[in-house]
């Protein structure tokens, strides 16, 4: 089950783990310091 997650202009995002393409986990957490680009789009083959 997903946990839909409001977001609004200026919220800090939220705790990201999600596995990665070919093995290994992303951890947001662990990107502490760094410059990261965070992409959230709707639900997928919906129009927009």
């Amino acid at each position: 089950m997903t946990e839909d997650i409001v977001l609004q202009e200026g919220d800090a995002a939220p705790a990201i783990d999600a596995e990665v393409t070919g093995g290994g986990r992303f951890a947001l957490g662990e990107q502490r310091g760094r410059w990261v680009v965070v992409y959230f789009y709707p639900r997928a083959n919906t129009p927009g």
